[in-house]
Order: C-alpha cells, then structure tokens, then sequence
C-alpha cells in the first residue's frame, strides 16, 4: 500500500511538474512574441482601447470623471488622435487615417462660429470642455498635412487644416506667440507656451502651406534655437508677457524629450541632454520618468514605456541607430507583461494610451528607417 502510494504520488508530481513547466513555456512564448511583433501593439489598442464610438479611451480601466480639466477612465483625448493619426501615416495606412478624421469630425471638432479641437471627450463622445490644446491641435494639423501630399486622392485634408489652423491664429495667440489653450466660450488665453508644444514640424509645415507666415515661423525657430538649459535640462515654458523661460523643479523626462525631438528636427540637436540620458541608461540600465533638475538624481521610481519611445524617436532623428535599438530592447521588455492583453503595455490592469501609442510610434519609424 505504501509502495502504491508512492508510486502514485510520484507520478502525479511529474505531470504536476511538467504542466507547470508548460505553463511558464507558454507564457515564456507569448511574453517572447509579444515583444518580437509590434503589430500585436495596434491589435491590442483596436481590441482593447477603443469605446464604441470608436474613439481611443486614454485608461484601459474605466474611471468616473471628477473634474472636468482632469482625464478619467475611457474618456477620449485629441492627443490620442493626433498619435493615432501620425502613426497611420507612418505606415501608410489612408484607410486607418480617414477613420481617424471621421472621429475628429465628428466628435472632436467644434464648428460654429470657430473651428476648434476640444482636448477632451466623454466615452460617449459629447463633451464639456470649451478649451483646445495647442500640442494636440498641431500635431492633428501635422498629420492632416502631410496626409495631403502623400494621399493627394482625398482633397478634403487640406481644407479642414486651413480651418484649424485659421482658428488658431486668430483666437489662441498672444503678442504673436500661439498659447497653451484658449477658453472659446470665456474667450480667455493664457500668456504662456509650454516649449513643449512648440512643434516645429507641424509649425514648418504650416508655414509651407501659407497658414502660417514665414516671420511668424522664424520667431518660433528663434524661441527654441535660443533656448538656455541649465547644464542638462530645458525649461518647461515661455512666460510670453515677460519674455522669461522658467524650469520645474522636478523635471518630466517626456517633456525634456520632445523638446529635444523638436531641436533635431531644426538640425541643433540636444547636446547636452542626450549625453545625460546615455550616461543614465549605461550606468542604471534605464531610464526614469522624472528627474530632480538641481541634482540630477531620479525623482520617481517608475520607467515609462512613453520616455523609451520618445528617446527612441530622438535617437532616429540624431541618426544614431545603435542606441534606438538599445532602447528599444528595454521598451519591449515592458510589453506584454499582462497575458490578457498581449501586445499592450499593461501593468496592474491598467495602462494609458500614450504609453502605448508613443510605442507604436517609435516602433514605426524603427521599422522605416531599416527598410
């Protein structure tokens, strides 16, 4: 009896063993093809990031909203569509793209007396903002025209840019600078421009196409060429009443990234800045989400999918491929994570759409430039 006992639990150890093995080999596997197919990103935002409406939620989670300049749960943002919308032009998908200006259209867009962008939506799609974004509103007027001369089949592009872009000059400026937002129902803007939303690429194109004059576009190449730092770090805005740039005391590496994405794209690449970002990626293999601006040391413990993509982007746009694929190594070892959402960059059941979008973005541009 005791023999047969044995035996038996012997026998039941060896299949508990080798399902249990299996079981890490399966998720092993699809951890490992996760990480191998950027497509399964895009799968998992159509799948699992989109409302009904068809609009991208910003949360995987949903989330009561309780103020309504905060984003909360499924509610939809312009930057998302804007991401979204660069990224079907990356890769050359037109289909993806009109989906995309169906949704601002018809959701996004506030035509009355001006066309504007509203930031914000409900998962429903109505909204209750009267404010646009400015960073948002020129990435979309990026998108929308380039669209119009690599698909010059559709000519409805370039009218609705025009109509976008003449709302902002006219509405959100100030001594000559486009601000952060304005308020279209208290007709009220800030004095201020975040440099990060000084985006020299859509700016150019704009000022290519006539909505823009080329005065007005030298002034913002003149903002950022003239930019200080301090050693490292840019400043977070331009004060535009004083003429004063002004630092965060704890910096958002986002931020200093897309500023510094916005310098290569003027051929003056972030010189100091992306020595410090090397020398923090070699030393600590990765890269924080924040940095205290006086000691240089992290100011956060989280890594943001977002910061890997866009230090990938900055690296494309200063020609060092080496590094983009270093990057790129530690940005996908981060995807997948959750086996309910492969392809997403998913922890604790929840993600945001930028750490995802930003992602496919950079994944994107990776691609095209090996081709």
């Amino acid at each position: 009896m005791t023999k047969r006992f044995s035996t038996r639990k012997k026998t039941i150890l060896a299949i508990t063993a080798t399902l249990a093995f299996t079981g890490i080999f399966f998720i092993t596997y699809s951890i490992l093809q996760n990480r191998e197919n950027p497509d399964m990103t895009a799968a998992f935002i159509e799948e699992h990031m989109r409302n009904d409406n068809g609009t991208l939620a910003t949360y995987l989670k949903p989330a009561p909203s309780e103020h309504p300049d905060i984003v909360a749960g499924r509610e939809a943002l312009s930057e998302s569509l804007g991401l979204w919308m660069q990224y079907a032009i990356l890769s050359g998908d037109q289909a993806k793209f009109d989906e995309s200006v169906q949704l601002l259209t018809t959701y996004f867009l506030h035509q009355n007396k001006e066309t504007y962008i509203r930031w914000k939506l409900r998962p429903d799609g109505r909204s209750d903002v009267t404010t646009n974004a400015l960073g948002d509103d020129l990435r979309i007027l990026d998108a929308l025209l380039k669209a119009s001369r690599l698909w010059d089949n559709n000519e409805s592009y370039l009218p609705l840019a025009k109509r976008i872009g003449s709302t902002l000059q006219a509405s959100s400026q100030t001594k000559g600078y486009l601000v952060d937002y304005h308020d279209f129902e208290r007709n009220e803007s800030p004095a201020v421009l975040s440099l990060v939303y000084a985006d020299i690429s859509a700016l150019r194109e704009m000022e290519q196409i006539g909505i823009l004059s080329s005065q007005d576009y030298a002034r913002y190449q003149d903002l950022l060429f003239h930019m200080p730092n301090d050693g490292v770090f840019y400043p977070k805005t331009f004060q535009i009443g004083s003429g004063q740039y002004e630092y965060d005391t704890s910096v958002n590496l986002i931020d200093q990234l897309i500023v510094g994405i916005h310098l290569a794209e003027m051929n003056h690449p972030p010189r100091k800045l992306i020595p410090f970002l090397k020398e923090e990626f070699q030393q600590n293999g990765q890269l924080v989400g924040r940095y205290h601006r006086e000691t240089r040391k992290p100011d956060a413990a989280y890594e943001s999918p977002a910061v890997y993509a866009l230090a990938i982007i900055l690296a494309l746009k200063t020609d060092d491929l080496p590094w983009a694929q270093q990057l790129y190594d530690r940005m996908t070892q981060f995807r997948g994570q959750d086996p309910a959402y492969p392809g997403g960059y998913v922890f604790d059941g929840n993600t945001h759409a930028f750490d995802n979008l930003f992602p496919l973005l950079a994944e994107a541009m990776l691609k095209n430039t090996a081709r």
